[in-house]
C-alpha cells in the first residue's frame, strides 16, 4: 500500500483526497519507483483547485514531476536502487503524475539523476530549469559565445528565466534580464547574475521588423509581441531561442530578421525533447548550477499539505518553489 493525492470529478465539481492505493492499481509503465519528491507549481494548483482545465482523465494523481529510486524495471537502461527524474510527458494530466509514493512510468519519460544531485536539488530545478538549460545548449549549439555580445532573458522573474540568467552568467554570458518590476526584483535578478535590468514596458508592442542591433542572443519566455520584438533587435547571425507561449500564440513580425539578418529562431520545447538531450541538460546543469542557487525561495510541504497550498498558489499567496516530500 502507499498514499497518493487522488483528483476525481463529478458534475464538473474536481475533489481531492489522500488515499491508500496498492501499487496493482498504478497506470502501466517500464519502470516502477519510489517517489522521493515531486513539486507543486501553478499548473498543478490549477488541476487541484479545478480552477483550469488541466486533467485529461479522471480519477487522476497530479503532480508534473517527480525524481525517486527505481524499484523495479524491464528496461535494461534503469536498475533497482537507481536514481531518477522525470519532467513533462503529460503525467498529472493524462497520465498519474508524482503526488505519491509510488509512480509507474515509461522508460523513455525518465532521465538518470546525476550524481551531484539529490532529489529536492533535482525538483527544485524542475521543468523550468530543464527548459532554462535546454534554451542555452540551443544558443552554444547555434554559435552564440560570450565573446558575441549580451543575452537577453524575458520573463526574467519566472522559473525557466531565473534559472537561465544563473547559467548564462555562469558560463561567461553577459545577461540582460527583463521585468515588469525592477524597482522589487532588480537586485535579486543581479544576484542571479544579470548584468543590467530592462523594463519590460519597453517592449510592450511589436515594433519595426527590422530595429537597431542590440542582442547576441535571446531567451524568450513570453511570446508573440515580445518575441516579434527581440528578434527585430537580434544581431546578424544572431539567435533567440523561445520556450514560451505567456504572451499568445500569433507572433506579429516579418522574414526580415530571418532574411536580412540570418537570425536564428530555435524552437525549445522540454515536454518531449529526446531522451539524449535530457540527459545532457540534466548533467550540465548539475555541473554549472552554483551551490548558492539552492539557498534561496524554496518550501517543502507534506502530502497532507498539498490541497491547502494548491489554493494558495493559484491566489498568488506563494512565491518561489514548493517541494512535496513524499
Amino acid at each position: 500500500m502507499f498514499k497518493a493525492l487522488v483528483l476525481d470529478q463529478a458534475d464538473k465539481i474536481t475533489t481531492s483526497s489522500i488515499q491508500e492505493l496498492e501499487i496493482s492499481q498504478l497506470p502501466e509503465g517500464d519502470v516502477l519507483i519510489d517517489v522521493d519528491y515531486s513539486s507543486l507549481n501553478y499548473k498543478d494548483g490549477l488541476a487541484i483547485t479545478g480552477k483550469g482545465r488541466i486533467v485529461r482523465d479522471f480519477p487522476m494523481v497530479p503532480g508534473i514531476d517527480l525524481t525517486g529510486t527505481v524499484v523495479e524495471s524491464s528496461d535494461e537502461r534503469y536498475t533497482a536502487g537507481q536514481k531518477v527524474v522525470l519532467t513533462g510527458w503529460g503525467v498529472g494530466e493524462g497520465h498519474w503524475g508524482g503526488m505519491a509514493q509510488k509512480a509507474r512510468l515509461k522508460a523513455d519519460w525518465l532521465v538518470p539523476l546525476p550524481e551531484a544531485l539529490n532529489g529536492a536539488q533535482a525538483m527544485k530545478i524542475g521543468t523550468a530549469g530543464l527548459t532554462a538549460m535546454l534554451c542555452v545548449q540551443a544558443l552554444q549549439d547555434a554559435g552564440i559565445t560570450p565573446e558575441k555580445g549580451e543575452i537577453l532573458v524575458t520573463g526574467a522573474c519566472g522559473g525557466v528565466g531565473s534559472v537561465a540568467i544563473t547559467l548564462l552568467s555562469t558560463l561567461g554570458y553577459q545577461v540582460v534580464a527583463v521585468t515588469g518590476r525592477a524597482s522589487e526584483n532588480g537586485e535579486w535578478l543581479k544576484e542571479l547574475g544579470a548584468s543590467r535590468i530592462v523594463e519590460r514596458s519597453e517592449f510592450d508592442d511589436a515594433g519595426r521588423p527590422l530595429e537597431k542591433q542590440l542582442w547576441a542572443g535571446v531567451v524568450d519566455t513570453v511570446g508573440s509581441k515580445m518575441l516579434a520584438r527581440v528578434l527585430a533587435q537580434t544581431d546578424y547571425d544572431g539567435a533567440v531561442a523561445a520556450c514560451g507561449l505567456a504572451g499568445g500564440f500569433d507572433l506579429p513580425t516579418t522574414v526580415m530578421p530571418f532574411i536580412l539578418r540570418g537570425v536564428k529562431l530555435l524552437g525549445v520545447d522540454s515536454v518531449y525533447a529526446p531522451f539524449e538531450r535530457r540527459q545532457k541538460a540534466w548533467k550540465r546543469i548539475s555541473e554549472l548550477l552554483p551551490a548558492s542557487y539552492f539557498e534561496h525561495g524554496c518550501s517543502e510541504i507534506s502530502l497532507e499539505e498539498v490541497a491547502d497550498a494548491a489554493e494558495a498558489i493559484t491566489n498568488g499567496q506563494i512565491k518561489g518553489r514548493v517541494l512535496i516530500k513524499l
